[in-house]
């Protein structure tokens, strides 16, 4: 379809003067309800609005294209205005926008506005084209510089498809970006433009929002001299094994084409020999440094690792939420998301859930790290990871202990070692998140080492590496690490904590605990020293149910002392993920696209008392975000403690509100502390590009 076709001479204003990015907006909304294509202007401008919120749609080079998809749309559309004076459409080279397009398109088009805006990208590369539109007197010039650029473009598309020979450099490319909209195929415009320019044959696949289009065959890349990857995101490599291969990035080809085309006339291109793996490409050469191979491994394992923090975190939320109420936020205790039959049944599903985290981030970290045969491996690290030593000791292995105390033959002097090092003397092993990470790189480094060790085996060997060789000795050899080495040092890092924070209360230095509670908690969110903070606080909560059960009342000073804690532990655990979402909106350039789509999210889970929701900003940025968060947390803690909050319930944030002592001054609390994360995350970061 022909962009005209869309784009009405009613939907066109040329020569205007805007005073900023809302009032572009405007025009360009009112032009679309003059053309009839909207049925609510007040609802597709919130539709409008809700994407920019996620990032700029001004693409730089003076051009801006908002777009949006509703049910206020009557008919796909667009509007078009230039600005010849610029007006700050929020652009990511930061110049003013002079040349705006809008995109509708209703609710249940085929991706229609996407197809339309992938079309308009490849033109607007082109400045010549740009500059002729911005200068257009009147509305019919405007599209018939539209027209006429169409069918050029469409005519250079007909004479690469009825081209049969090869020229002297045969190309192939793949363009990709995170969001498959704009630089994927902006990419592939200034690849193909650069290779027109030298007179050779390429065809570029671009892997956008609606999939794969111009899909390159196994014969033409069998034929192929130079393929050129330019691509921000993990793609399919095994098809160009043996092939010579340039890696890039999407920016670098759309600034520097002519380079990479260059470096392919040069023949000085290294051939890609496929390991199994999916690989990422980031860098014209292709190295990578050992700081962005550990990143990349990380957050492949934490991508995988969200869903079931966020889906298990919610539905455990609902439950506390409709045992508070139903009433029983003050008096479940313990039982707190098992009162009621459907709060117990979504406390079970998001549990299980949740308690699949830590298990799929090791086991997706191995995965990046040794492709397939690291996947069972870095799974059993993390389990033994999130359950901890204590699970060996149940069923059967209790009667180790029995035979350990006499009551049968005794062990011999190696399984005693064993019995009392992994078991009887397991504690609180626990390691989370932490542990999580660092079982999936040990996952890893153990399969690669195990495939360097069998690669001398016999070919006739090669089917029962992956299938028993690497998930026997690699499990045996993780599961050894994790029960002696890891889990028992972070037993002894608990029992440390746990000491410290009871001496704490004992003195009576309930503000300095509520201090060092709040902070603990988002020091490793989740992790070791996160949960030894949060035992701590439902021990203390057992420890006020001992002292009324003995006759003492509520405003006893050491029953009032357990729930001040344990208040202090709620308010620093809900602070980093609001703290995070209030700088997504605060602070936006310091964060990526990627991550200020998801500050509604952490919203939510950090007031259900999930500080998980702040795990992929801390992994991605440790040294900037871990501080901010633990100061913040820190200060809500310890606010909260200064305040006399109190909190009787052990889990659910908002939804037991109605249990908490000082309601009032506990909100400010922890709302000061999310401040204070969110301020401190604007200093400290640097801007993303």
């Amino acid at each position: 379809m022909k962009i005209t076709e869309f784009l009405q001479p009613q939907a066109v204003k040329l020569g205007l003067s805007v005073a900023d990015q809302n009032a572009a907006i405007d025009e360009l909304i009112a032009l679309h309800n003059a053309a009839g294509n909207l049925k609510d202007a007040a609802a597709f401008k919130e539709a409008i609005l809700a994407r920019e919120a996620k990032g700029s749609t001004a693409i730089g080079m003076g051009i801006a294209v908002p777009h949006g998809k509703s049910s206020a749309v009557a008919k796909a559309g667009l509007s078009a205005i230039t600005v010849p004076s610029g007006v700050d459409y929020k652009s990511l080279d930061g110049k003013p926008s002079n040349l705006l397009f809008m995109i509708a398109a209703p609710d249940g088009a085929a991706d229609t506005h996407l197809e339309v805006l992938s079309k308009l990208m490849t033109m607007l590369m082109d400045a010549n084209f740009t500059q002729k539109l911005v200068a257009a007197k009147s509305v019919d010039e405007f599209l018939k510089i539209i027209d006429e650029k169409e069918a050029e473009k469409d005519k250079e598309a007909a004479a690469k498809a009825a081209a049969s020979a090869p020229k002297s450099l045969n190309l192939l490319a793949v363009t990709a970006c995170p969001t498959g909209i704009a630089h994927t195929y902006m990419a592939a415009e200034a690849l193909e433009q650069a290779a027109k320019d030298k007179g050779y044959s390429i065809k570029v696949e671009t892997d956008g929002s609606g999939g794969a289009k111009n899909v390159l065959t196994s014969s033409e890349i069998q034929s192929a001299d130079i393929i050129i990857l330019a691509v921000d995101k993990n793609v399919e490599m095994g098809r160009f094994d043996g092939k010579k291969v340039i890696k890039a990035s999407t920016a670098n080809a759309i600034h520097n084409a002519g380079d990479l085309l260059a470096k392919a006339e040069s023949g000085d291109v290294p051939v890609y020999h496929h390991t199994g793996a999916v690989e990422q490409s980031s860098s014209v050469d292709g190295d990578e440094t050992l700081g962005r191979k550990f990143y990349k491994h990380l957050m492949n394992g934490v991508s995988h690792m969200l869903p079931f923090v966020i889906g298990g975190g919610i539905l455990v939320a609902i439950a506390f939420l409709i045992d508070t109420l139903a009433g029983y936020g003050a008096t479940a205790q313990g039982n707190f998301g098992n009162m009621l039959p459907i709060s117990s049944f979504l406390k079970s599903v998001g549990g299980t859930a949740m308690g699949l985290m830590v298990p799929v981030l090791a086991g997706y970290i191995a995965f990046s790290i040794a492709d397939r045969p690291g996947l069972a491996v870095g799974f059993v690290g993390g389990m033994l990871a999130s359950s901890g030593n204590p699970a060996l000791s149940s069923g059967d292995f209790v009667r180790w202990t029995e035979r350990l105390a006499g009551d049968a033959v005794p062990l011999d002097g190696f399984n005693k070692f064993i019995a009392n090092f992994a078991f009887e003397n397991g504690g609180a092993t626990v390691s989370g998140f932490l542990g999580g990470i660092a079982a999936g790189f040990l996952a890893g480094a153990i399969v690669l080492c195990l495939k360097k060790i069998t690669s001398g085996f016999p070919k006739s060997l090669e089917g029962i590496k992956p299938v028993l060789i690497y998930p026997l000795c690699g499990i045996f050899l993780i599961g050894v690490a994790m029960c002696f080495v890891l889990n028992p040092i972070i037993g002894l890092i608990n029992t440390g904590l746990s000491t410290m924070l009871t001496a704490l209360s004992d003195a009576n230095m309930l503000a300095l605990l509520g201090l060092v509670l709040g902070a603990m908690m988002a020091i490793d969110m989740g992790g070791p020293i996160n949960k030894a903070a949060y035992v701590f606080g439902t021990g203390m909560l057992a420890t006020a149910q001992d002292y009324m059960a003995q006759g003492a009342q509520m405003s006893d000073p050491n029953v009032r002392a357990c729930y001040i804690a344990m208040a202090a532990i709620m308010a620093g655990g809900m602070v980093p993920p609001v703290g995070i979402a209030i700088a997504c909106k605060l602070f936006p350039k310091k964060f990526t696209v990627a991550e200020r789509e998801t500050w509604i999210t952490n919203i939510i889970m950090g007031s259900s008392f999930i500080t998980e929701g702040a795990i992929p900003f801390a992994a991605a940025d440790p040294l900037h975000v871990i501080p901010c968060t633990m100061i913040g947390s820190g200060v809500a803690g310890l606010l909260s403690a200064i305040f006399g909050c109190t909190l009787m319930a052990p889990h659910g944030g908002i939804f037991v509100f109605a249990t908490v002592g000082n309601p009032l001054l506990y909100i400010v609390a922890w709302l000061v502390g999310s401040v204070i994360t969110a301020v401190l995350l604007g200093f400290l970061k640097k801007d993303k590009e």
